[in-house]
């Protein structure tokens, strides 16, 4: 059989309109399989997307280390003791710890008064002061509207800029005002905006992130009389390293270096943000595989429906089949035919299923845009073309195969027999 044989296509869509709602509802099984493959697919998207999102852009490779009391008294010290990390150890971990490739040690301000610690002429406000070196832009990132982030220089020189979060500048600036090069006052101190950021991040996180104000660690240090303390640290590793190596090594170097006992597993706390991400995405990834499993289930549920219906069509065509065999027609032609008469029937409604389904989900983004109502937990619900091909692939497949059993019924029935009035 030729497939672009107009005869013969004609014969098929007469054959599906013969009986419309027999051809309607099983085509409707195949529809609904994909349909419900691809909304599925996009709300684990969506899903997906919703919690990524307020991560922002931040290293998943990934430690962040602070200090605590330690749990085990050691080499005459007390149980319960408390100690800070410090410059040095900062220059330690670099230094013995090759598989570290960012690490930035961090500090927050305070308020003297408990209440308000930022002023600007008549403008006063309560904001998260973070003492931070460069590297924490490369670690957490925040998207940089104006100016600059922090450098080194600032850190070396101990200048005092300041690189401000959105809701700093609407708080403490007019309306379109330029803040680059404008002076906030910060525990009685001037400091001269240098940027000004917005968080990547979403909801709560973002509004904490956009109340911050970076100055140089440094800096914070000598204005909040810290000495050489270190708050904590945030460390990611190297891209061919997972941070499961460095963690271990960073918490054996700082319990040495502050005489703790190796064995106190509280004394130094830790988030190791690659173990957490790592069971998100494998909680996720196991959301796929339970929608390909029911989206599949249901598609070849309904390509079965195509496979019974070919074969009562082939019953119903027995004696047109016989006539065909008896004039000469190869096996083969038979063969074909049925498989052309499955897969389209399949290929049509997968079609639909297929560009319904994907309509749907830009219906729905389109909506959850336009009203704002996108939450947290789910954003932009949509199907990678490559899932899609592969459904699509799948179908086709299927439809190969929903023709072959009434195709060898078909072949297997004698000429003589087949132009019989029954068989």
């Amino acid at each position: 059989m030729k497939i672009f044989d107009l005869d013969k296509w004609h014969e098929i869509y007469f054959a599906l309109r013969k009986n419309p709602w027999r051809t309607f509802f099983t085509a409707f099984g195949v529809f609904w399989g994909i349909f419900m493959l691809i909304i599925m697919m996009g709300a684990g998207e969506g899903l997906y997307n919703g919690a990524s999102r307020d991560l922002g852009d931040m290293s998943t490779n990934s430690v962040f280390m602070w200090t605590r009391n330690t749990t085990i008294p050691y080499k005459g010290f007390p149980r319960g003791r408390y100690y800070r990390f410090n410059n040095d150890d900062t220059k330690a971990l670099l230094d013995n710890i090759p598989e570290i490739k960012y690490i930035a040690p961090r500090l927050q301000g305070w308020s003297r008064d408990g209440n308000n610690n930022v002023v600007r002429d008549e403008r006063t406000g309560s904001f998260n002061i973070q003492g931070d070196y460069p590297e924490i832009n490369l670690i957490d990132p925040v998207k940089i509207t104006k100016g600059r982030f922090i450098n080194h220089n600032d850190i070396d020189n101990l200048r005092k800029v300041a690189v401000i979060g959105l809701n700093v500048y609407q708080e403490m600036f007019e309306t379109d005002e330029d803040p680059i090069g404008e002076y906030i006052r910060i525990q009685g101190v001037y400091f001269q905006v240098v940027g000004m950021f917005q968080s990547k991040k979403n909801d709560q996180q973002a509004e904490r992130d956009n109340q911050a104000i970076f100055i140089p660690f440094t800096t914070l240090q000598k204005v909040y009389n810290y000495g050489d303390m270190v708050g904590w640290y945030s460390i990611t590793a190297r891209d061919d390293v997972h941070v499961e190596v460095v963690e271990p090594k960073a918490k054996e170097l700082l319990k040495q270096r502050h005489s703790i006992h190796p064995d106190d597993e509280r004394a130094v706390g830790s988030f190791n943000f690659d173990k957490e991400w790592s069971k998100m995405t494998n909680l996720f990834s196991g959301i796929n595989i339970l929608i390909w499993i029911v989206g599949v289930g249901t598609l070849l549920a309904g390509v079965i429906g195509v496979s019974n219906i070919m074969l009562i069509v082939v019953k119903e065509r027995t004696q047109e089949i016989g006539i065909q065999r008896a004039i000469g027609a190869p096996p083969v032609q038979i063969i074909t035919q049925i498989i052309v008469e499955s897969v389209f029937l399949t290929a049509i409604a997968g079609y639909f299923g297929l560009a319904i389904g994907v309509g749907l989900l830009e219906l729905v983004n389109f909506g959850l845009q336009s009203s704002g109502a996108e939450s947290n937990m789910f954003m932009n619900p949509s199907v990678d073309f490559t899932k899609a091909m592969w459904a699509l692939t799948i179908l086709v497949i299927s439809g190969i195969f929903a023709g072959l059993i009434p195709a060898s019924r078909a072949i297997s029935i004698k000429p003589i027999d087949a132009l019989r009035d029954e068989v």
